[in-house]
């Protein structure tokens, strides 16, 4: 190292200083540097101070650019993935130890959920108390008994863990209902893979493709089909962890599907898609169990399937994790695990928890009471959350707060768990001092993943970190003030370098996969939304530039107030502003990026974003990183009066990238259904705006200005002028607009390409007679084709929109999961 690196290296931790008292992960009990950690840092060192940020800021965009977020629970926005700076890093030999712990305790969890839900001989030895099981509201009835498809209740086990006050590793929560925080840890991966690839090599960090690979496999045994479909079932794009549902999705090749696209019929659970219905082999669920069936659970739930558990007690679904299996989570268990591992393995826990006491019993009652001023007192009949988040009683409660909870120990002691408080332990982040970046501890959480495999249990190397910005904040949950840490497990020697999944298809494939109804719903509505964008900005840009006059030869002077009367009321009409009589500027600013305006172009490109946020797996990183400068070009702070040149410049930029966005969608997507989806909701949605502004600046008391303005929302100037020599003339206009098939922004045009577009889409039935939404198509395009422009009226060119707009009605009625096609009973033929 130069003398240069070791300079950077003591500055950096030359005012590292633990809490007393609390485990580090850099600095020793004897005060010396620990772990796989000097290495670690020896290796940072040799890079340049500006290298590392600059990387960091490259890792921002990244994450930017790919939409990479998450949600705080209760709030609908979404927060960029806030990634730390440093990863967190274990030596090989440790993380051996700990793999062993996490597999042995994923292990006894199974034991203990096959014996809850079948023989019951735990609870009739007295090794584990009947009311911990038939007490907690996790514990499903109406599986007991039922056998899981495959002989497993877990396919994957995690174990939130920190290091205790001797520095060994200890479980603060078992989660078994449905892990989160895979597919952020992948994320994790993926970013700093691309951030420091240099470094992953010279420290021979673990790669994490081996344990996805494993992890898919592990999903569908017990399938009853060689080749199984894998299903991940999600709450929906606004669940706080739905992007990292998208990216499993995505990297693991499998369905992203919500409650709706799923239907159970003849035993068996089957996708709704656009081709009929498909059956479901296996699912991998991220919703809570007692949400998952209506029927035989919560009967309020909109986000499961009515009857799914009759596809498990016939063995027809293989799912992960078994509904019930969120019981082994509680807190009543903790204190009985020591003695169940004893008692079902024949082994001592090697990650033990915090001691704890369940106060339904009268003894762990006693004890807690005796030293309430000393424990953490947690809810028992619910699953743990955290290492914080739950607590009802800390050792540093209020006398106030002490008498409600003795009172409730009174009136319900079996609801309540007490705990010795267990501090998390720390580990180095970044922070900026005035000399430049120095370490500092900060508190950490750790969560390790296990798969279950046809030969075992398979633990991840890596896992998903948590790190508090500062001192006292807990970093159980994703939350403001808490930043996330790729994991890095240093080997011992050279690892190979995988690509990100093996090979698992014997042969090349050239057909597309099956496309859910709802994906196709949320498909053609982000083409339309982009659509409504561009039709918005195209309409403040006619305002702003006055572009009728200058096709207007015949018109002196001023633009005409009705040109601009006309403009400003549709954009009333739109609901892009609340006033048609505003200021030229105060219009345009509002159009563009009016919050509250339902209408403005930056509600539509909010829509489209949200749209596009349940397509994750569809759209490229190109689309992703175009849509996110757009939404930052239309959110403007809208408390500042900005000049029309300002506004002018900035709406041109956004024309600029929604083109960019529709010419990605054109060049980038595969020609599948969805690609088709996406160009219908756009063609569909051009039709109907052209017919619209053809109503108002090609009606039939048109001027040469309004003309004007109708070739510029078309962006027909050039080719109109390059046509006819005189100026804007009304046939002329309405032919270029509306009939000439020739032209790509035409009427005519449009339909010709809906015409196709569902022509490529599966038909319901083989009986070769077209369907409701195929004739409608074909009688719109041949009465464009047949028409003549002197013919066409105002009235004509609304009832053409009208048309339209029954087409795009058809066109969800035959293919999204709300239409009233959704179980017609051809599509039960061929159920694959």
């Amino acid at each position: 190292m130069s003398a240069v690196a070791r300079e950077r290296l003591a500055r950096w931790i030359a005012a590292y200083r633990p809490d007393p008292g609390l485990p580090d992960e850099l600095v020793g009990a004897d005060g010396f540097h620990r772990g796989a950690w000097p290495g670690f840092l020896d290796a940072l060192a040799r890079l340049d101070e500006s290298d590392i940020m600059a990387r960091f800021v490259s890792a921002e965009r990244h994450i930017r650019d790919a939409g990479i977020s998450y949600r705080i629970y209760g709030d609908q926005r979404e927060h960029a993935w806030p990634l730390g700076s440093l990863p967190l890093v274990v030596e090989a030999a440790e993380w051996r130890s700990l793999a062993r712990g996490i597999e042995q305790r994923a292990e006894l969890m199974e034991a203990i959920l096959a014996d809850c839900y079948g023989p019951g001989r735990l609870a009739a030895e007295g090794l584990l108390p009947a009311a911990v099981v038939a007490g907690s509201p996790e514990f499903l009835r109406p599986l007991h008994g039922v056998a899981p498809p495959g002989g497993r209740y877990l396919k994957l086990y995690a174990a939130d863990i920190g290091r205790g006050p001797d520095g060994r590793w200890q479980v603060l929560a078992d989660r078994t209902q449905a892990p989160s925080g895979l597919g952020f840890a992948l994320e994790n991966r993926m970013v700093l893979a691309r951030t420091f690839p240099d470094l992953l090599e010279t420290l021979h960090v673990e790669r994490l493709p081996g344990f996805f690979q494993a992890l898919r496999e592990g999903l569908s045994l017990g399938a009853e089909r060689s080749e199984p479909r894998i299903c991940l079932l999600t709450s929906g794009p606004f669940s706080s962890t739905y992007v990292e549902q998208a990216a499993l999705a995505r990297y693991l090749g499998l369905m992203l599907v919500q409650g709706e696209d799923l239907v159970m019929q003849g035993g068996r659970l089957h996708v709704r898609t656009i081709a009929g219905l498909k059956r479901a082999d296996a699912l991998w669920r991220r919703i809570d169990a007692d949400y998952l069936d209506p029927l035989e659970l919560n009967p309020v739930s909109r986000l499961g399937v009515p009857g799914v558990l009759e596809a498990l007690r016939n063995g027809s679904l293989v799912m992960a994790n078994m509904p019930g299996s969120g019981l082994v989570e509680s807190g009543a268990l903790s204190p009985y695990l020591p003695g169940l591992a004893r008692a079902v393995l024949g082994q001592d826990l090697i990650l033990e928890s915090p001691r704890a006491w369940w106060c339904g019993d009268p003894a762990g009652l006693a004890h807690v009471r005796a030293n309430l001023d000393a424990l953490t007192l947690r809810p028992a009949a619910t699953p743990q959350r955290g290492a914080g988040r739950d607590a009802i009683l800390g050792p540093a409660a209020l006398a106030a707060e002490r008498e409600d909870v003795v009172r409730a120990l009174d009136d319900r002691p079996f609801d309540y768990v007490g705990q010795e408080p267990s501090p998390l332990s720390t580990t180095p982040s970044w922070e900026r001092g005035p000399d430049g970046l120095r370490l500092v501890p900060r508190p950490f959480a750790l969560r390790v993943f296990a798969a279950r495999t046809a030969s075992g249990w398979q633990v991840m190397p890596g896992g998903f970190c948590r790190i508090a910005e500062r001192p006292g904040l807990d970093p159980t949950e994703m939350r403001l003030g808490i930043r996330s840490a790729d994991v890095w497990v240093l080997s011992d020697q050279p690892v190979t370098t995988p690509t990100l999944l093996a090979q698992r298809i014997a042969r090349p494939r050239r057909i597309a996969g099956q496309l859910p109804s709802r994906a196709a719903d949320e498909l053609f509505w982000f083409g339309r939304y982009t659509e409504r964008t561009e039709a918005v900005i195209r309409l403040v840009l006619a305002h702003l530039r006055n572009t009728g006059a200058a096709l207007a030869t015949d018109v002196a002077g001023e633009p005409s107030q009705a040109t601009s009367a006309r403009i400003r009321g549709l954009l009333e009409e739109w609901g892009a502003v609340h006033d048609a009589d505003l200021p030229t500027a105060a219009l345009a600013q509002e159009a563009l990026v009016g919050r509250e305006r339902h209408g403005s172009a930056r509600a539509h490109v909010t829509a489209a974003r949200r749209n596009a946020a349940a397509l994750r797996p569809r759209l490229s990183g190109e689309a992703w990183r175009v849509l996110a400068d757009l939404t930052d070009l239309l959110s403007l702070d809208e408390t500042r009066a900005f000049a029309e040149s300002q506004l002018l410049g900035r709406a041109e930029r956004a024309l600029s990238h929604v083109s960019a966005l529709a010419g990605l969608t054109h060049e980038n997507m595969n020609r599948g259904p969805g690609w088709h989806f996406v160009e219908l909701g756009r063609r569909l949605e051009r039709g109907i705006n052209t017919c619209t502004f053809a109503v108002a600046f090609a009606g039939d008391g048109a001027g040469a200005e309004d003309l004007g303005t109708m070739l510029a929302l078309c962006d027909a100037q050039i080719a109109y002028g390059a046509r006819y020599l005189q100026g804007a003339a009304l046939a002329p206009v309405r032919d270029m607009v509306l009939l000439d098939p020739h032209n790509p922004r035409s009427v005519a045009f449009q339909v010709e390409a809906i015409t196709r577009h569902l022509e490529a889409l599966p038909a319901l039935s083989a009986d070769g007679i077209p369907e409701a939404h195929r004739r409608l198509a074909a009688g719109i395009c041949g009465g464009l084709a047949s028409a003549e422009a002197e013919a066409l009226d105002s009235d004509a060119m609304a009832r053409l929109e009208v048309e339209l707009e029954r087409l795009a009605e058809a066109v969800a009625a035959r293919y999204f999961a709300g239409g009233p096609d959704a179980l017609r009973p051809e599509k039960l033929a061929g159920l694959a």
